[in-house]
């Protein structure tokens, strides 16, 4: 319990400290640049304590629960051995983790808002269901990233050779998808690198290359989250083709 209370006092004072460089830039440009009093002071810090106490607990959640988890699952499945299991996790945990990120849920409804003023869906009911299959569209295309990541440390391939490869397929498919879906597309790669999807996958593949022999968990343990930010842009973009 003691231990638990002392790492989230440092997690805390961690939180504080990434929050003060925004405190101090809204303030010193609100009081010094433009003369004003900030409105709404009472409310601003009481939100300001909301925000450092949220975030607080959810690095302290990451740190016992998220990292741990993607670690041991990792180790268990090379153990057992099974690699048609290992990579339907892998699967499983890229689409769960995409499909429940905040930033997703908010681009696809934006999207759908925009494609509904745009004339290109017509009623609420086409509304949900573009922003619906937007959603789906990018957490299966990670689902896959992540399933692409495994096999790449299980093979031992080069991270260069995908992403420099994925870049490539992501040029040649802007040229035949509708300039509508462009931005949206590129944006779905940025999406993906939320706070739920980038600790999950950093912890498999930290984890999954930790417990492989012959595998550098510094080298074959990251770019994982690189390659799941690559195929929703040409997810998106053949969805905006086919539609």
């Amino acid at each position: 319990m003691k231990k638990t209370l002392q790492q989230f006092a440092g997690n805390l004072t961690d939180s504080a400290k990434d929050l003060a460089p925004i405190v101090l830039v809204v303030a010193f440009f609100q009081i010094v640049v433009l003369h004003q009093p900030i409105p709404n002071l009472e409310g601003i810090i009481l939100g300001t304590g909301f925000v450092l106490i949220g975030l607080t607990l959810f690095m302290h959640g990451l740190k016992l629960g998220l990292f741990p988890i993607g670690e041991v699952l990792a180790f268990s499945f090379v153990k057992k051995g099974s690699i048609f299991w290992l990579l339907s996790f892998a699967f499983a945990l890229g689409f769960g983790a995409t499909i429940a990120e905040p930033d997703l849920i908010v681009m696809a409804n934006e999207a759908a808002k925009v494609a509904q003023l745009g004339g290109i869906i017509n009623t609420d009911n086409e509304l949900n269901n573009y922003a619906q299959t937007l959603r789906y569209t990018v957490a299966i295309a990670v689902g896959l990233s992540v399933v692409v990541g495994v096999v790449k440390i299980l093979k031992g391939w080069s991270i260069q050779y995908l992403i420099i490869s994925g870049y490539l397929l992501v040029i040649v498919v802007t040229f035949f998808a509708p300039e509508f879906i462009i931005g949206i597309a590129y944006d779905s790669g940025g999406v993906t690198t939320g706070p739920i999807t980038v600790p999950l996958l950093t912890a498999l593949g930290v984890g999954l290359s930790s417990s492989i022999r012959a595998r550098n968990p510094l080298i074959d343990g990251f770019g994982m989250i690189a390659i799941a930010s690559l195929l929703p842009i040409i997810a998106v973009m053949l969805f905006g083709i086919l539609q």
